[in-house]
């Protein structure tokens, strides 16, 4: 459309994002909470996708990544309320959010990165219930045609993998 009108706006469907977020909930128990069940996890089992385990929080490589190296950050204490965090929860989710930088840099070379939370549903939180920080790396270039025309993301690294290398540089810093 070459000059839209005033109050026209393009809409980009993302039917995916729902699937994703109702891939938490199972039928059996849906007020399990997918973060709590990681509390206990270990790193280095390959059956998770656990990077490092704080004494307040922990780090994970998101399952349906925005991009290459997609970790969150996750308070251990089931809670959604961010304002509600103590110092020291706060204190420990931001260094380690500083090392989660310092270990992409080191181990994927990105240009920049995007670093946020989505407080509630409506903000595109999958996960409302318990409050967790994203940081996703990001290379000039680094979007496509692929999400819009063929509703798929190509992430082009093993999790696996990535998380190996992640753990190495976990134990260096």
């Amino acid at each position: 459309m070459n000059n839209p009108p005033y109050f026209y706006m393009e809409k980009l469907w993302s039917p995916w994002r729902s699937k994703y977020i109702e891939s938490f909930k199972s039928d059996e128990d849906k007020s399990k909470c997918i973060f709590c069940q990681m509390v206990d996890l270990n790193p280095d089992d390959k059956d998770n996708l656990l990077i490092h385990q704080g004494k307040l929080a922990f780090i994970v490589l998101n399952l349906y990544p925005y991009n290459n190296g997609h970790l969150m950050i996750v308070p251990k204490r089931h809670t959604n309320d961010f304002p509600g965090l103590t110092k020291d929860e706060l204190a420990e989710c931001m260094e380690l959010l500083q090392k989660s930088e310092i270990a992409l840099r080191k181990v994927m070379s990105p240009h920049g990165f995007n670093i946020g939370a989505n407080i509630g549903r409506v903000s595109g939180a999958g996960i409302e219930e318990h409050i967790h920080l994203h940081i996703v790396p990001r290379w000039n270039g680094d979007t496509n045609f692929m999400p819009v025309i063929g509703e798929v993301k190509v992430i082009s690294q093993d999790l696996l993998e990535t998380k190996l290398k992640l753990i190495e540089v976990f134990k260096e810093i």
